[in-house]
């Protein structure tokens, strides 16, 4: 009998390709995306606004100046008063003055529950107008 060879079923692995067009048809459609976006935003509009600038108040003879001191007394401005003075004090400013303003200050070791009971005294007093002063002073100046 005669036997033909048999084919041997020889596997060729395939590699892996990465196919590019598909990648720039994506780039692209990303890029149109991008920029009709930015097309179609409308202008933007704006105000302009006068904006406050940061000053000193000790020119000014309405504005009050309140320190805390890192011993918990007070000065009235520079007047050294007790803590039970300061609410009288303010109610008699707000009646003296037409638009009562407060600054309260504090020398580099003040005690943040002093300055909040300060804080909490002149809004008792209804007193709108408060302002901090972000810098430190000397005790009493």
């Amino acid at each position: 009998m005669y036997h033909t060879p048999s084919r041997v079923a020889v596997l060729t692995r395939r590699r892996a390709r990465v196919e590019i067009i598909p990648l720039i048809d994506v780039i692209f459609f990303l890029l149109a995306t991008f920029v009709l976006f930015t097309l179609s935003m409308d202008m933007l509009r704006s105000l302009s606004v006068t904006l406050p600038h940061g000053g000193d108040s000790k020119g000014d003879p309405e504005v009050v100046t309140i320190q805390v001191s890192n011993a918990g007394t007070l000065y009235w401005n520079r007047e050294l008063i007790d803590a039970a003075e300061m609410p009288g004090r303010l109610e008699h400013y707000k009646t003296q003055t037409e638009t009562p303003r407060v600054l309260v200050t504090g020398d580099e070791h003040a005690r943040f529950g002093a300055t909040v009971a300060v804080f909490d005294a002149v809004n008792r007093a209804g007193i709108p107008a408060v302002s901090i002063e972000t810098r430190t002073r000397p005790t009493g100046k």
